[in-house]
């Protein structure tokens, strides 16, 4: 059994700046890598930002520049930084990662989504 716990999400004033956490727990071999996806009303599901365990990351066009993805590998937890916020930001975000919880077996795991609303 594993688990994504995300916190910091909130109400913020465009030009505003925010802070997600997420931490996995649980049954963990290996996380091959962290990231953070958004979905807003009436959209899919989007990627944000990855990190992977060797350091490497994907930014979406739209948040670079703005936001950072950092990772704490020892503690298995990944944030996400949000400066700069613009209203179209707004949407609930999602702690995402891809790990395994033995030598062979692997899967994709989902936090339950933290709201983020950027007030014009």
């Amino acid at each position: 059994q594993v688990q994504l716990v995300e916190s910091g999400g909130g109400l913020v004033q465009a030009g505003g700046s925010l802070r997600l956490s997420c931490a996995a727990s649980g049954s963990i071999f290996r996380i091959v890598a962290m990231g953070w996806y958004r979905q807003a009303p009436g959209n899919e599901r989007e990627l944000v930002a990855t990190i992977n365990s060797g350091g490497g990351i994907d930014y979406s066009d739209s948040v670079k520049g703005r936001f950072t993805i950092s990772r704490d590998n020892a503690k298995n937890t990944v944030s996400l930084q949000m400066n700069s916020l613009k209203p179209e930001d707004t949407a609930v975000y999602y702690c995402n990662s891809y790990l395994y919880s033995d030598f062979r077996t692997w899967g994709i795991y989902w936090g339950q989504g933290t709201q983020v609303t950027v007030s014009s």
